[in-house]
């Protein structure tokens, strides 16, 4: 398991960088964060990442969890803290089911 490092989109370039996944990875959550998976494996990658901080009353927020299919890549969030971060560590984690030539990039909006 390995902390995703966080890049910021700005108004200026950046040269994303990915890593790659593990069974299971953490990142930092944010309501401007998401994950950018790239699956160049044979396999489907199932994604998932699950709500840890429990619903609101009255509120039910689902875990999330797509299907990444061989050969392509997506785009899964955002990830708001209030719902999937840990009350602990204040980290999201998220699976995956295949991880053979996966990588992943956490990237997260900035504000102007």
């Amino acid at each position: 398991m390995a902390l995703l490092a966080t890049q910021t989109i700005a108004r200026v370039k950046i040269i994303p960088t990915y890593a790659a996944v593990a069974a299971s990875d953490t990142f930092v959550p944010d309501s401007q964060t998401f994950l950018h998976i790239k699956n160049a494996g044979g396999s489907s990658d199932t994604v998932a990442v699950q709500v840890l901080a429990g619903d609101p009353p009255g509120l039910t927020i689902s875990d999330v969890s797509n299907a990444v299919a061989n050969a392509t890549e997506g785009m899964i969030g955002p990830f708001p803290a209030n719902f999937f971060a840990d009350p602990t560590t204040g980290l999201a984690t998220v699976t995956h089911s295949f991880t053979t030539s996966v990588t992943a990039g956490v990237f997260k909006l900035s504000q102007p």
